[in-house]
């Protein structure tokens, strides 16, 4: 017999059946948040994997399309490869519960999120988030949780808890905080220039809603939770720690890494490590961990020099942002081009412009945004590294990164009205060695005022990292992570926005939760270093958008219509659209409110669809002055094609002011011509005369 719990969460129940379905797995909650259903399950292998030196935990958030009365698009008609969207989802619940798991635990998890029925009102993303928390707890696999989220959104100044799809729409603050019992361990926000001190607030209300989730849930485990496994571990052996140790003193190993060249400090370490072999070759159960080892090693005396010694690795202040440089039209031919870069993080980022009919359209199970027209797309090549792999279909760290940076820019981004673009930023990481994202806001707002895009404002971002001692009140904030602070570090808080808000957050550690203070700190810490970042390196390089387009890029013009004359302008089967786009070379797009987009290279062409355009959607009102092409030659006169698909008639008494016996002596076929609309004949059609046309229109 299954169990039920339930809790009301921001105004609306939450419902949890224990045993229910899944009972094979480990762990198993079916979650229904109103109307919305979503079936979390938590399962571990029985074994670890050999071979490997790192906790091989796998997320999976699975959007259903009946979930929403969907069958899916394309030509098998079911679910393929996991959305965008899904894809985000997955790593907002893998970035808080990853730490909460034993460090030394190398048996395979899966935690595994199957939508299945979606209401407006209630978030699948927040269900699958608590599913997840829940079906770990309880099962028998390792985990120090429990853990809740929660979203908190912001309308009308005013907070709302797990806001609905349609209060998202209208909300300035997108947060997603995940906590423990005592502290904050994830951050994810995308906002609307929100300050600083109602970031901080937002924050710690999420944190307080999660501590009432966090008590439902002890109650769950309480009743339902099974007894946790043991398992083989991984740690390396103490006695191997301290033979290294013996070998290699700890001030050879400071004198490795205290440098601030990537690769000079991977030498090094090359070298320790070869040598360790060396003195270990007749011990292979040593030898199989030693890589582990070596890094263990380098992370304690890292953590070691910057928290007691106060010394970083590159011999930075604490509060120093490595050397800094930007540039703008690095590449020739594109709509826009940037690039920043930080010490030994580079990001050059490429800005392309198309009509509002090249937006990205969505498959997905959100019924409100069925597309975007700002796209922001991330790359990470091995040779930023320093290595060489086969390149591939981005992976999910690229796309988390490529939707921090999206985020970040979207509340300065112009409207369709003011802009009536689609836009592209592609950011090309050149060198990494530290916060490629936060570089890529950098250059991804230099390369879109580059190409004329007029944001309203500025963004820059940053990130923090943090190495905490044996205490809360031990520890240490560092302004501009490296990578080796990052590897090591207990933290990665990485801020973007303006000079008057925040505009998008990510913080993501490797401990179980942030204090308060810490997370004050982290976020003063970024807001002083973007502030240098914007008045001392991006504004004084390009402080506003040109004001025009490139001229490679495609100019645009808008012109209104009549919502009823839509189909005059289309023609029977598009006959009509597409001979003037034929005739002109541009592309018109139309919108269901009569709003007519342009879009073309030559001025003089977008100008000629625009006229013929007015032409069919106005009407015609004797004394209007048209040319037409004749098209047909009759007895009693001549038809004129004035736009495509619109013809009129001039009789052979309206052609000239002499008598003339026969049409042909005045006309031929494709003779163009002007003419003054006489109104519509008795039959209906539009008559033209030739021979009334005044002297100036001539």
């Amino acid at each position: 017999m299954y169990k039920t719990y339930t809790m009301e969460l921001a105004g609306r129940t939450l419902t949890v059946d224990i045993d229910r379905v899944a009972k094979q797995a480990n762990g198993a909650a079916l979650m229904h948040y109103g109307e919305t259903t979503v079936l979390s399950t938590a399962t571990a292998s029985d074994k670890p994997r050999e071979g490997i030196d790192f906790f091989p935990l796998s997320v999976e958030y699975e959007e259903k399309m009946y979930a929403v009365g969907k069958i899916p698009g394309g030509f098998n008609k079911r679910e393929g490869k996991a959305s965008e969207h899904a894809v985000l989802t997955s790593r907002v619940i893998d970035r808080p519960m990853r730490p909460l798991f034993p460090k030394d635990y190398r048996n395979d998890v899966t935690l595994s999120n199957m939508v299945m029925s979606v209401d407006p009102e209630c978030n699948p993303e927040v269900v699958a988030m608590l599913g997840s928390a829940i079906s770990a707890s309880i099962s028998d696999i390792p985990f120090a949780g429990p853990c809740a989220s929660t979203q908190v959104g912001l309308i009308d100044g005013k907070f709302v808890v797990n806001p609905s799809l349609i209060q998202k729409e209208l909300s300035d603050l997108h947060l997603t905080v995940a906590s423990t019992r005592e502290k904050v361990i994830m951050i994810e926000a995308g906002a609307n220039e929100i300050p600083e001190a109602k970031m901080i607030e937002a924050i710690y209300l999420a944190h307080e809603v999660n501590q009432e989730v966090i008590t439902f849930i002890d109650k769950i485990v309480a009743e339902c939770g099974k007894e946790k496994h043991s398992y083989e571990s991984c740690a390396v052996p103490e006695e191997l720690l301290a033979a290294v140790k013996e070998i290699v003193p700890p001030e050879e190993m400071e004198a490795a890494v205290f440098t601030d060249e990537k690769q000079v400090r991977e030498e090094n370490i090359r070298k320790i490590t070869e040598k360790l072999e060396e003195k270990f070759a007749d011990n292979e159960e040593w030898l199989a961990v030693l890589g582990d080892a070596v890094y263990q090693y380098q992370k304690k005396t890292v953590r070691k020099m910057i928290l007691k010694d106060h010394k970083r690795p590159d011999g930075r202040e604490i509060r120093q942002i490595r050397p800094l440089a930007a540039e703008v039209d690095l590449i020739p031919r594109v709509h826009g081009s940037a690039m920043f870069t930080r010490g030994q993080t580079q990001i050059c980022t490429i800005t392309t412009l198309a009509p509002l009919s090249e937006a990205q359209r969505l498959d997905g199970l959100d019924v409100l945004e069925t597309s975007k027209r700002y796209m922001h797309h991330y790359n990470f090549p091995s040779y930023s590294v320093g290595e060489t792999k086969p390149s591939r279909a981005p992976g999910r760290r690229e796309i988390g990164h490529g939707a921090l940076a999206e985020r970040a820019l979207l509340p300065v981004l112009p409207t369709e009205e003011e802009f009536p673009y689609a836009i592209r930023t592609v950011s090309e990481t050149f060198e990494s060695n530290g916060s490629t994202s936060q570089a890529s806001v950098c250059a991804s707002t230099m390369s879109l005022m580059a190409a004329g895009v007029p944001i309203k404002k500025p963004v820059a971002g940053i990130s923090c990292g943090l190495v905490t001692g044996d205490t809360d009140d031990d520890y240490i904030v560092l302004t501009d992570i490296q990578g080796l602070e990052d590897f090591f570090g207990d933290m990665d808080f990485k801020v973007a926005g303006t000079h008057d808000g925040i505009t998008a957050i990510q913080m993501d550690i490797k401990i179980h939760g942030l204090t308060r203070q810490i997370v004050e700190e982290a976020i003063a810490r970024t807001k002083e270093a973007r502030e240098y970042i914007l008045n001392e390196i991006m504004e004084p390089c390009i402080k506003e958008a040109r004001p025009q387009l490139s001229k490679y890029a495609p100019k645009i013009i808008q012109i209104q219509i009549d919502p009823q004359k839509i189909g005059d302008v289309v023609g029977q089967r598009g006959k009509t659209i597409n001979a003037i786009i034929e005739q002109t070379g541009v592309q018109i797009d139309i919108t269901d409110d009569g709003a007519v987009s342009i879009c073309g290279v030559e001025q003089k062409d977008m100008d000629e669809a625009a006229r013929l355009i007015k032409i069919i959607t106005t009407d015609f009102e004797a004394g209007q002055i048209f040319t037409g092409k004749v098209v047909s030659i009759k007895e009693f006169g001549a038809f004129l094609e004035f736009a495509p698909g619109k013809e009129g008639m001039v009789h052979i008494s309206k052609i000239s002011r002499s008598r003339i016996n026969r049409v042909e002596d005045v006309l031929t076929l494709g003779d163009k011509v002007k003419v003054v609309c006489l109104g519509k004949d008795k039959m209906g059609r539009i008559s033209f005369s030739m021979k009334d046309v005044p002297k100036a229109e001539k």
